[in-house]
């Protein structure tokens, strides 16, 4: 199963369109390369609400907004030895947030960047 591909707003908005101009459901599916279940959906949200937005999904608030994790990435690229705690404390004295180390390392994952370890050989 391919993985699942978000529509943005410009389409959601261009299929209710569709669907207002008597487009059949199953031809904006076609032209927009997905399901005829998503379209359905779609429609019925727009009718219920009158939007086409996304509604707000629960869990907990990121901790970081986007400049601070811009700094973090930037922060660990500047400094590819410098370790979640390093960068904690810059980050601290930068923008006086104080987060975890986990939440350093869980951004810095986010930025598809790893930390480097030294391969260790096995003894023979």
């Amino acid at each position: 199963m391919p993985p699942r591909r978000k529509s943005n707003e410009f389409e959601r908005g261009r299929a209710v369109a569709w669907f207002q101009d008597g487009v059949p459901k199953r031809e904006v599916a076609r032209r927009l390369h997905v399901s005829i279940s998503v379209i359905v959906r779609l429609i019925q949200r727009f009718t219920a609400t009158g939007r086409v937005q996304e509604r707000r999904r629960p869990g907990r608030p990121k901790k970081t907004n986007p400049r601070e994790d811009r700094l973090i990435e930037r922060l660990a690229l500047q400094t590819r030895t410098a370790s979640s705690s390093i960068i904690r404390r810059q980050l601290r004295v930068a923008t006086n947030t104080n987060i975890s180390q986990q939440t350093i390392r869980n951004r810095l994952h986010g930025f598809n960047l790893r930390s480097r370890r030294p391969a260790v050989r096995p003894r023979l």
